[in-house]
């Protein structure tokens, strides 16, 4: 990363261009052996029981979108980062950074909606921090929420455990938060009842567990929503993916919308959808065990785990062909997380 660079918006959009910047950059300033695998959150032993810990920060706009805000997707986040490491969430912390002259009721609105959604999450804010800077040096209200969890597998899942012929899932249709925020602009007028998924994953992986060692990973498609998870997942674990493009569940509207925009629906975030990868043949399992959830409504296997084209996702057609399903390159929908 040369010197007269500068940080771009597409460096915070979960594509190629963060990639870059977590791999030239932060990792190498900052590793100290654990971060270098980069996991949604990290598992720390020498502190009793195993336990995972994990931060992230929110900057979604606008701050109110259909189906949540920037208060509850900042609990559920942390909470589904801690569960992609199998770990019950129990433990968040809420830092809040907002700007002056931010309406009071709407900080209201949104503190109650944290409190609603960690209620629900089975959750505890055990600590914070509240900072105010001058009008002009943020956009309304920014959030951080760091998570503490107990893992509950062993082995915990991570990409060192992914073999060929492993199968894949999503717990639904995708795409639907990153469009939900899209449409929910001033600039755009487009009559959509598309709602945010923000949710807590905890309960469809607390049902994972039965399959013992045949839980491979887990991974929440956030920012560049599900290509750029598996592709994330075929380059750090160096195997190869293949996915139907018939099997991915993608709500009409979704696609709708998406086509209208011009956007690939599969790479628009999601906020209450996780990707499993699973032992050969326990895909059907996966399922059984789902059956009846409302978070997972309209799962589906998607594909497999392959030793053929390492480090890429090769997705088959819906007329039967092929083509390398790309890692987003920058930002896509600027800040829809």
């Amino acid at each position: 990363m040369g010197k007269e660079e500068r940080v771009l918006l597409g460096h915070g959009g979960g594509g190629r261009l963060t990639g870059k910047l977590i791999d030239d950059l932060i990792v190498p300033k900052l590793d100290r052996g654990r971060l270098r695998s980069l996991p949604d959150s990290v598992v720390v032993s020498g502190l009793g029981d195993k336990v995972a810990y994990t931060t992230d920060s929110f900057t979604v706009s606008p701050v109110f979108f259909p189906g949540g805000n920037i208060g509850d997707l900042a609990i559920h986040g942390t909470c589904n980062d801690l569960a992609c490491s199998a770990a019950r969430p129990v433990y968040l912390s809420a830092g809040l950074i907002l700007e002056e002259g931010f309406p009071m009721d709407q900080l209201g609105t949104i503190l109650e909606s944290m409190g609603k959604a960690a209620d629900k999450a089975g959750v505890e804010i055990v600590t914070g921090d509240t900072k105010v800077v001058p009008k002009g040096s943020a956009d309304k209200i920014f959030i951080n929420t760091s998570g503490i969890g107990k893992v509950e597998s062993n082995p915990v899942p991570s990409l060192e455990r992914i073999e060929a012929g492993d199968q894949i899932l999503v717990s639904g249709p995708v795409g639907n938060h990153g469009m939900a925020v899209m449409l929910s602009r001033a600039e755009f007028s487009f009559d959509f009842e598309l709602q945010s998924d923000s949710a807590s994953v905890w309960p469809l992986v607390k049902r994972l567990l039965e399959l013992g060692d045949g839980l491979k990973f887990i991974r929440d498609p956030t920012r560049g929503g599900l290509a750029a998870t598996l592709n994330e997942i075929a380059k750090r674990s160096g195997k190869g993916i293949s996915v139907s493009e018939s099997a991915i569940p993608v709500d009409r509207q979704v696609l709708a919308a998406a086509e209208m925009l011009g956007i690939d629906p599969l790479q628009a975030a999601n906020e209450g959808k996780i990707v499993v990868v699973v032992g050969r043949g326990l895909g059907g399992k996966v399922l059984e065990l789902w059956a009846g959830s409302e978070l997972a409504k309209g799962a589906a296997v998607i594909g497999e785990i392959t030793s053929a084209d390492t480090s890429r996702v090769v997705m088959i057609t819906r007329i039967g062909g092929s083509r390398i399903l790309a890692e987003p390159s920058g930002e896509l929908l600027p800040r829809i997380c």
